[in-house]
């Protein structure tokens, strides 16, 4: 696992944060996950990092991205390519 300030808000049962997930897991890098809420009225924690409610939502660093369709692509750009 190569070492990251990636931080996860998201939930177990949400098939966009698992997508995340498993990208992350392809590119071998550890992260920190916070799990959040399903009720999106208690989800104060991502409204105060991504200015919503939505997850996944990743912050790298100062990069802070909000969909799956967006953070895929920024791993890997960022991180490298998927094993072969």
């Amino acid at each position: 696992m190569r070492d990251t300030n990636i931080v996860l808000y998201q939930a177990e049962w949400c098939p966009y944060c698992a997508r995340v997930r498993e990208k992350l897991t392809d590119l071998l890098l550890d992260y920190k996950v916070v799990n959040v809420p399903r009720d999106h009225a208690e989800r104060g924690i991502v409204k105060e990092v991504s200015g919503q409610t939505g997850i996944p939502v990743m912050v790298d660093g100062e990069v802070i991205l909000d969909d799956d369709d967006d953070i895929i692509p920024y791993l890997e750009r960022t991180y490298g390519k998927t094993r072969a």
